[in-house]
């Protein structure tokens, strides 16, 4: 057993009062489908100083979540903290306090590096150069998935053409780390042209992170969309390629159920695929607080799994 696994189960085994050897025994045998916080459910605590980012690991145990999904904004555009530290500093810090709370770390979504869709080719170029320096510091923190997006020409054509072209080339620099696409927009929330996309490209290490919610390929899922993908359809057409899966949450009845996605159904679809790993809460609401949003979203999905 590694030092951040032996880690995990004292931390573990200290709350529920087992020992790490019994808890160890009891891990086993439990189901293949694991719960991990998405940074961005506690976006509003981050960007207004609340919660410094470099606190995350040790939030997320709090919640009883020891899996967690990073996202590059939370440390350049809604914070000044590589303002304050290099990449490299920064990557140290975050891997030594995950592993001070036994926390695995699962993936890194980044956005705001460029144009991997884009037909000019010095903008496409130099989008896939700034990405290249997070799938570095992904290798470095420890997460095997890197979630990015494709933006770019809006010609579905040219898109898929483009997005094929970044994606080799990315997912070719470094095969041990999984480069993954998120319904996340324009035409990469449909699950018919992301899929095709994957097909494509055709890479072990290369793949999507289907997320509940993200299916508005024009306008604002939260405003006024004007083009809605079905979600359980693109779900269901991205999860055989899928390397992570983001649970989408936004408000929840008396009852505990999700009150604009059916989780139950979600859920179906994810284990039909025969997916194993984690499964990403990303709490968007407004009406609950973050931790309340998280806890509920955490509830509802030990439920169902």
């Amino acid at each position: 057993m590694n030092r951040r696994n032996f880690s995990k189960l004292a931390v573990m085994s200290g709350l529920i009062g087992l020992a790490p050897s019994d808890l160890f025994s009891t891990l086993k045998k439990d189901h293949h489908l694991k719960i991990s916080l998405a940074q961005w459910s506690l976006h509003k605590a981050i960007k207004s100083g609340k919660l410094s980012g470099l606190d995350f690991a040790k939030k997320s145990r709090s919640f009883g979540i020891d899996g967690i999904e990073y996202v590059s904004g939370l440390y350049t555009t809604h914070s000044n903290l590589l303002e304050k530290m290099s990449m490299d500093k920064l990557s140290d810090e975050l891997l030594k306090r995950s592993n001070n709370y036994g926390i695995d770390n699962v993936l890194i979504m980044i956005d705001g590096q460029g144009n991997l869709a884009s037909s000019n080719k010095k903008e496409r170029m130099l989008a896939i150069d700034n990405h290249k320096r997070w799938i570095d510091f992904a290798a470095k923190l420890g997460c095997k998935t890197l979630r990015l997006n494709l933006n770019g020409d809006m010609n579905l054509e040219k898109w898929t053409d483009n997005s094929v072209k970044s994606l080799t080339t990315l997912s070719n620099y470094n095969d041990n780390i999984n480069v993954v696409v998120e319904n996340h927009g324009g035409f990469s929330s449909s699950g018919k042209y992301l899929a095709n996309v994957m097909s494509k490209v055709d890479l072990k290490n290369c793949g999507t992170l289907p997320d509940f919610g993200n299916f508005c390929m024009t306008g604002s899922p939260r405003g006024a969309c004007a083009k809605w993908y079905d979600k359980y359809q693109g779900v269901e057409e991205l999860m055989p390629y899928a390397h992570a899966v983001s649970a989408k949450s936004y408000d929840f009845d008396s009852s505990g159920n999700e009150t604009t996605i059916d989780y139950e159904r979600m859920m179906d679809i994810v284990k039909k695929a025969g997916y194993e790993g984690y499964v990403g809460i990303e709490y968007e609401g407004n009406i609950m607080s973050e931790d309340d949003g998280i806890i509920a979203t955490k509830k509802l999905l030990e439920k169902l799994i």
